[in-house]
């Protein structure tokens, strides 16, 4: 590897600063990076362990650059930027022509992430936009990875200030607290001679690998949800009666999920005897007909939900903001204000989890469905047990690692620093679109994105989206399906047979072509634990210097060997399709081999298809 010479110019509303800029072969590569304020301009050699420079108004950074060996090869520069609270900092990179991958968990998710308008964008886990995987790592296809210390008060600023360029700005306001006492920008670059390959670096030293992976049943068989298609009308009855429609039209199951509405009220964590009268016979309904069962839960207490809220203010288990509040809101208010159960306090963490615990034993119950978790939910500015440098998107962190004690059936929606759990992560709510509105083709960009993060334990949201403002129509829902197929599981709440015969024949089709496949899905999970591998890559991840590999957004892979192409336009038949290098069987089949490296131009996708392409030297199933 040709290690790159570094020029370090970084920028400070005071006078000086410095930025980065590699220049890689001779030629200044994706880190020249865009300043305010001229400063002080230094040669650093990877071979010198430290440079050290002081400004004004006790302002300093510090730089480390070192060569390293394992697991890749390449050259490790951190900075250590330090500050007074009251100094803003920032560095911009120059996005030039390449490729970005990580960034934010986004409602309107593009894939690669140089598209996004992000304007002084708070870098915490929140509702806004479906951040609710917020890990601060960006990734260039050139090789290159920025990641930033949890102790940063991170905003971005993308393609506003500066057009084609990232800024990334630590400044101390919210939803960052002044009770800071400084202000940091520190962060860590990564070069090397590929993007897989600074990648792999990144997962192994810096993002972790997850430490076990889901439950197998969920990973080969549909997990069937109350929400989308019953969203709060549910009952005993309502239930029971969608267990048998599925049993009824021979469908598998891993387990059955009851979501929104079981609770006599918001943060109860007890059941509604209007609805079920008896929920241990529910349950052992359900498990008699084949199910386990899950119960959807949230970190929330409603104000009128009595004595529950009361004993939870009384003891200090919510959080409180600065001012003083413990009053928040949420999307089930019910007209009222609602809390935020404190998951940085040990006590409220333990009694949130005991309660849980007595509803499994008394019922029967296999696990939950964990909501929420986003900082923004906290009654603003919240004040934290912990670290005060790391708040307030610590919250995040400490209900995930909270309720991940619950076993291999937990599913979460948020995550931050918590690549290591062995949880499946869910999307945020899609919505029943074709558009990248929330819709179909963000399915595909967003569980690359998730990937990218370090977080390969993805469970796409509900097949067809939630219906919020229609259902799915049957075209739509079986693209969906489709696009699932080859994805970790398969989550199911609108139905085949509310449609006709036609989605209820495609739809047995992908669920069993999905169980068909869940051996290599088990063994890309088991990968991403021992290796830390994504289990759904982007096409580059086995051509990482092919330019067209780079760009594709519309494919994804299973593992390295599986290449699926969903159709994700309206009414398309026909779709083009990029293969890597390599020689591939059409889905799956010998006699139908094509070469990579190369474009299939109107590859046949008729509504019962979903193109895949297997590599050929893996034994056909």
């Amino acid at each position: 590897m040709n290690q790159p010479g570094l020029r370090l110019h970084l920028e400070t509303n005071i006078n000086g600063g410095i930025s980065i800029i590699s220049e890689r072969r001779g030629v200044a590569s994706v880190l020249s990076v865009i300043g305010y304020f001229t400063g002080p301009e230094i040669e650093v050699d990877p071979r010198l362990n430290n440079v050290a420079i002081k400004f004004t108004n006790n302002t300093s950074v510090k730089i480390t650059a070192t060569n390293v060996m394992r697991p890749r090869k390449g050259v490790v520069v951190f900075v250590d930027w330090e500050a007074p609270s009251d100094i803003r900092l920032g560095d911009c990179i120059n996005l030039d022509s390449n490729h970005w991958y990580g960034g934010p968990q986004q409602k309107r998710q593009f894939w690669p992430i140089e598209k996004l308008v992000l304007p002084d964008y708070s870098y915490i886990t929140k509702e806004a936009d479906n951040c609710g995987v917020a890990e601060p790592y960006w990734l260039s296809s050139s090789g290159t990875f920025f990641f930033f210390d949890r102790n940063v008060p991170l905003f971005v600023d993308q393609n506003t200030i500066v057009r084609n360029a990232a800024c990334f700005i630590a400044e101390v306001k919210p939803p960052y607290t002044k009770r800071r006492n400084r202000n940091d920008l520190d962060y860590v670059i990564g070069i090397f001679d590929d993007v897989r390959q600074a990648h792999e670096y990144a997962v192994d030293v810096i993002l972790k690998k997850p430490k076990g992976h889901p439950d197998e049943r969920m990973l080969t068989h549909p997990i069937w949800s109350t929400w989308a298609r019953h969203k709060r009308n549910i009952s005993h009855d309502v239930v029971l009666k969608f267990a048998d429609e599925i049993t009824e039209h021979g469908f598998p199951n891993s387990h059955i999920e009851i979501d929104d509405l079981w609770e006599k009220c918001y943060g109860s964590q007890t059941v509604d005897a209007r609805r079920f009268p008896d929920m241990k016979s529910t349950v052992d309904a359900l498990k008699d007909k084949g199910f386990r069962v899950t119960l959807w839960t949230h970190p929330f207490i409603n104000k009128d939900c009595e004595p529950w809220y009361t004993e939870a203010k009384e003891k200090g288990y919510l959080v409180v903001s600065e001012s003083g509040s413990v009053e928040t809101s949420w999307w089930n208010d019910n007209g009222t204000t609602t809390a935020y159960i404190d998951f940085s306090n040990e006590e409220a963490r333990k009694w949130y989890v005991d309660r849980l615990k007595i509803l499994q034993q008394a019922y029967g119950i296999d696990s939950f469905k964990f909501d929420a978790g986003e900082s923004s939910w906290s009654p603003q500015i919240p004040v934290l047990n912990g670290n005060v440098l790391e708040q307030p998107v610590s919250i995040t962190e400490d209900y995930v690692r909270t309720v991940a004690e619950f076993g291999d059936l937990v599913e979460v929606r948020s995550g931050y620093r918590t690549q290591d759990l062995p949880v499946f992560v869910r999307m945020i709510d899609k919505d029943s679109y074709w558009t990248f509105e929330n819709g179909l083709p963000t399915v595909v960009t967003t569980l690359l994105q998730m990937n990218l993060n370090g977080y390969p334990l993805v469970l796409p949201d509900m097949i067809g989206g939630n219906g919020y403002n229609a259902p799915p129509t049957k075209e739509l829902f079986i693209r969906w399906l489709q696009a699932n197929t080859f994805m970790p599981s398969m989550q199911l709440s609108y139905v085949p047979w509310d449609f006709d015969n036609e989605t209820i024949a495609i739809s047995k089709k992908f669920i069993d072509l999905h169980a068909k496949y869940a051996p290599a899905i088990i063994a890309a999970c088991r990968r991403a634990v021992t290796m830390g591998s994504p289990v759904n890559t982007p096409v580059w991840w086995v051509a990482p210097r092919d330019p067209t590999a780079q760009e594709i957004w519309d494919e994804y892979m299973l593992g390295e060997d599986i290449l699926v192409a969903p159709v994700l336009a309206r009414e398309a038949r026909v779709r083009d399709v990029y293969l890597p290098p390599g020689s591939w069987w059409a889905q799956g089949d010998p006699s139908r081999v094509y070469p990579g490296g190369e474009w299939i131009r109107d590859y046949p996708a008729p509504l019962d298809t979903l193109p895949y392409f297997v590599r050929s030297t893996v034994p056909a199933i």
